[in-house]
């Protein structure tokens, strides 16, 4: 099935399309999308991940068509943000 692994991490964006087997976890799809070597900064154990922006466990089966994302960290105060009006 067809599936794809979504990481930006602030200079650069990946979208990696892959095929994976029926069953295939989240993590593992990650693993198989190279997407790690390509960006060594990525700690699984520490960053989340989602499917369509909701969060899941590494463990989660993924469908035909589902966007894995890897998020990073905040790396500022959510607080200490202005807001903007739009």
């Amino acid at each position: 099935m067809k599936v794809a692994v979504a990481y930006a991490d602030g200079i650069e964006q990946l979208w990696l399309r892959l095929e994976v087997a029926e069953g295939t976890t989240a993590v593992e799809a990650i693993h198989q999308s190279g997407v790690l070597e390509m960006c060594p900064g990525i700690d699984l154990t520490t960053q989340k991940i989602g499917i369509y922006g909701k969060l899941v466990k590494p463990d989660t089966p993924l469908h035909s068509g589902d966007r894995v994302e890897i998020y990073r960290p905040i790396t500022c105060d959510p607080n200490l943000v202005p807001r903007r009006d739009d």
